[in-house]
């Protein structure tokens, strides 16, 4: 869930979505089969990040997403490049 009150703009929002459905990926196989839910909880400034397909916002998301999969015991995560 992405919420307006944290990513004002369409197109953050589908770009933050776009990251959480990559790196979910990565993990897919380690994860029980079941709905899991991955919520936007602070802002993403757009002083900071003016564009949402700017590098600097999917590494920001990336590494945020990381930190969350990175919950996953140590002998389930896989090699990432």
């Amino acid at each position: 869930m992405v919420p307006k009150r944290w990513a004002k703009r369409a197109v953050t929002r589908n770009a933050i979505k776009r990251q959480i459905y990559n790196v979910s990926a990565d993990f897919e196989p380690f994860l029980v089969e079941r709905a899991h839910l991955v919520r936007l909880r602070a802002t993403f400034d757009r002083s900071q990040f003016v564009s949402a397909s700017s590098e600097m916002l999917k590494a920001a998301v990336r590494a945020e997403l990381m930190q969350l999969f990175s919950r996953i015991p140590a002998s389930a995560v896989p090699a990432l490049p």
